[in-house]
Order: structure tokens, then C-alpha cells, then sequence
């Protein structure tokens, strides 16, 4: 399959960041033209929840634009967002290996985005035919479990404020522009993706600003390279010890 009619049928791919176009032409690359014609465009907000933990897996989501995020429910009404799935192009695979039927977890839209939506049996059809597209799935697939696996099991072992270095950390390497981290997360998304409470969060900040470890602009936390490199020691240094 040519990327060309890749591009007819997803025309909003042509203004999506480089990464992600080449993450889609790599990945539908063998993909045959009725199932690239049976896929559907939606633009969702912020805040959408659009895959429920223990409804039917009926449909494979493929992230076009945007972020998303997981969250856990299930803990004394504690919401924890244990996995930001942003190198994962499509969202409700692994069901599919593993021969689920309903989802394993609730996936939220963090920011607009645009989904690419198709019927699990379209898709299943073509991985089942396809042992190249079944090859790349797994790949990506395990490797993204590998790598939250890794995270969780730091996070056993960090408390308090060396969760949020360890967060800070990550969306440095992830995020900064040209050097420079621009936090826009409210304490309440930084609680749920760490799983401390409000005022752990508060005192965090407040230790980390009195070190000089991060800066404030109005309600945005900046983390520039000498910052990020403080903040890494910290957690290099308990992992070391683990």
C-alpha cells in the first residue's frame, strides 16, 4: 500500500508532527486498501473518556493527534493515571492478542485529539492475515508493557517527593523545547499520575522551588537543564540504593 492512499483516506495526517505521520505510514504499510477504507476520523476534547474498563472491546482506537491517558478507578475512589500510552499508536490491541472481550482500562482524552476508529473484526481480520502487522504489534506492544512495568515497579520504591522528581524527570526527556520544561499540569493531574495526595504535591513543590530544583512563571513550573540534571541525582541516587 502506497502512502499516498494512506493520505486520501487520512488527509489530517499531512498537518500532524513528523513522528506520528511516520508511525502511521510504518504501521499501515502492508495494511490492505477495505480496511484503510473502513476507518473513521473523530475529533474528540479534552476530557473525553472514550474506552471504559469492562465494556466490550468493539472497536481499535489509533491516536492521530493528541494526547491520552490511563486511569485507574478501582482503589478505595483513589484515580491514579498509571500510563500515558503517547508511543502507542493503536489503544485496545492488547485485548485483542490476548483474546479479550471487554477493556482492561479506561482511556481518557488529555488533550483534543483525533482518533482514527475501526471494528475489532476488520482489524482482526488483517492481523490474522498479515504476520508482518501481527510481527510490529507485538513488538510494540510488549515493549510499551516492558516500559510501564519498569515505571511501576520505581515507583515501589520512590515516596513523596521523589515520585514527582521522577515525573518531572520524565516529562523533560519527553517535553522540552529547545532545553526548557513548560509545566501546565494542575496538582491535581500531577496527584493522579504519582498517586500522593494534594498536599504532598504542594509540599513537593515548595521543596523542590526552595532548592532551586524547578521555577515558577505565574501557575507554570519551569525546569531548565541544570534543574533537570538536580532532579535526576535525586533519583538516580534512590535507585542506586534499591
Amino acid at each position: 500500500m502506497e502512502n499516498k492512499y494512506l493520505y486520501e483516506v487520512l488527509p489530517f495526517l499531512k498537518n500532524v508532527e513528523k513522528k506520528r505521520r511516520k508511525q502511521f505510514e510504518g504501521y499501515f504499510r502492508t495494511a490492505p486498501l477495505w480496511m484503510l477504507d473502513a476507518m473513521v476520523v473523530e475529533t474528540i476534547p479534552a476530557g473525553t473518556i472514550f474506552i471504559r474498563e469492562n465494556e466490550p472491546v468493539e472497536t481499535i482506537y489509533f491516536v492521530g493527534s493528541g494526547k491520552v491517558k490511563a486511569t485507574d478507578y478501582r482503589i478505595s475512589g483513589i484515580t491514579f493515571d498509571f500510563m500515558k500510552p503517547q508511543n502507542m499508536l493503536a489503544l485496545g490491541v492488547m485485548e485483542v492478542l490476548m483474546e479479550l472481550d471487554e477493556f482492561k482500562t479506561t482511556l481518557q482524552a488529555e488533550t483534543d485529539c483525533i482518533l482514527v476508529k475501526l471494528a475489532r473484526a476488520k482489524y482482526e481480520k488483517w492481523l490474522n492475515s498479515d504476520i508482518e502487522a501481527f510481527r510490529l504489534e507485538a513488538k510494540t506492544s510488549t515493549a510499551a508493557l516492558l516500559e510501564e512495568v519498569r515505571r511501576n515497579r520505581l515507583y515501589l520504591f520512590l515516596q513523596g517527593a521523589d515520585r514527582l522528581a521522577f515525573l518531572y524527570v520524565e516529562l523533560y526527556e519527553k517535553h522540552n523545547k529547545n532545553g526548557v520544561l513548560c509545566i501546565k499540569e494542575s496538582r491535581t493531574s500531577m496527584a493522579d499520575e504519582t498517586g500522593l495526595c494534594l498536599k504532598s504535591i504542594s509540599r513537593a513543590i515548595r521543596k523542590f522551588l526552595d532548592e532551586g530544583l524547578v521555577t515558577k512563571n505565574g501557575n507554570q513550573i519551569l525546569i531548565n537543564p541544570e534543574q533537570y540534571e538536580g532532579l535526576k541525582k535525586i533519583i538516580e541516587e534512590k535507585i542506586d540504593r534499591v
